[in-house]
């Protein structure tokens, strides 16, 4: 990967540590929250500066092991019980406004595709509209919670709306990177997420912003 510039590496990593104090006040200030997810990304930073998830060629692929575990957990957190009263026990208007992270996030894409580590399909000039989630949080969060115009419907629709462009971009990223299965940015792959900090994208970001709108569909409907 080109040599980025200092100040990409320094905005994703306040990113980074931004959604995860988002997501623990969110949470009540969760001991075992705020362990678990410091353990995760020191042993993730770890793995991917041994250069572990550089190794495209392997089936499946070693980009699962960032991806699949947190999305198993959260899996499992509302199958049980006592994850169902952790997850109700959330702040939905701290949860709403983790989401504007979303905005660094999409600079940090656009600025990595023009030292070409990822692809434009992945941007905001390609197919990628998060930004638009991360924009538009702040205005949910003031009209929803503050003002309290905006009816459960809507709050509803936008969590879900959001949900399936977050989908768009994680499968796009898949797709572009640089496996067996790659269909999009074969001139210029997806391959900055396989490199520390931005391995945290996939194992924690993502995750984070996939909870926060699960638990706000589920409160809403509640």
């Amino acid at each position: 990967m080109e040599q980025l510039p200092i100040y990409i590496i320094i905005i994703f990593i306040l990113t980074t540590l931004l959604t995860l104090l988002l997501l623990f006040k969110a949470g009540h200030y969760s001991k075992p929250l705020i362990i678990l997810s410091i353990f995760w990304l020191a042993i993730q930073a770890a793995i991917s500066l041994t250069g572990f998830y550089t190794v495209t060629k392997a089936m499946p692929p070693r980009f699962g092991l960032l991806l699949i575990p947190p999305v198993a957990f959260i899996a499992l957190l509302f199958l049980v019980k006592k994850g169902r009263a952790f997850i109700n026990s959330f702040d939905l208007k701290l949860l709403t406004l983790l989401h504007i992270v979303r905005i660094p996030v999409e600079l940090t894409l656009y600025w990595l595709f023009l030292y070409k580590a990822v692809p434009q399909v992945m941007t905001f000039e390609g197919r990628n509209f998060d930004i638009l989630c991360g924009l538009t949080a702040p205005l949910v969060y003031y009209f929803g919670y503050v003002k309290n115009v905006l009816g459960n419907k809507v709050i509803i629709a936008w969590n879900v709306i959001c949900l399936l462009l977050l989908i768009n971009i994680v499968v796009t990223a898949l797709l572009s990177a640089p496996f067996p299965f790659q269909k999009f940015g074969f001139g210029q792959p997806n391959i900055a997420l396989f490199y520390f900090p931005f391995i945290w994208l996939p194992c924690f970001v993502v995750p984070a912003v996939l909870f926060a709108h699960l638990t706000a569909i589920r409160q809403s409907i509640k």
